[in-house]
């Protein structure tokens, strides 16, 4: 019993200092459902989504090495003067993406968002799944 007692009393102190669980998970919940929301557009065409989610003074390092901002992105996702007027293309492989292993730490008014992006290619042979690391920086 005498063991017993300490080991409680440590456990209320550490719940009772513990910040609210709610207010640890708020941010997360925002950072998750912003990122399903920008993925679900990427993932249909929709290039104002970039406009939204990127902040304007974005560094952006790609897996290839290439830094970019958010004109450059943006420029990137919508298609260029006088393609609107151009024989329609033959359809390109159609991908979906979202994430796996959400992960959100915070700091303050700022959070890391790590995740894992997955790409899904609806090909004639059957779908392509292809996975990569993320890791993005966001300040309130």
């Amino acid at each position: 019993m005498k063991r017993i007692f300490p080991v409680v009393v440590a456990v209320l102190i550490a719940v009772a200092f513990a910040p609210p669980l709610a207010a640890q998970t708020q941010t997360a919940t925002e950072l998750t459902a912003l990122l399903n929301e920008f993925l679900a557009g990427v993932s249909r065409g929709d290039a104002s989504v970039h406009e939204r989610f990127w902040a304007d003074d974005l560094i952006y390092t790609s897996a290839a090495g290439r830094r970019i901002g958010k004109a450059d992105i943006l420029k990137d996702s919508r298609p260029a003067a006088g393609e609107k007027d151009k024989p329609a293309a033959p359809p390109a492989p159609s991908t979906t993406y979202g994430a796996e292993d959400i992960r959100v730490h915070e700091y303050g008014d700022t959070a890391v968002l790590a995740f894992r992006l997955v790409g899904t290619t609806k090909k004639p042979a059957g779908a392509e799944t292809t996975r990569y690391l993320n890791t993005g920086t966001f300040v309130r």
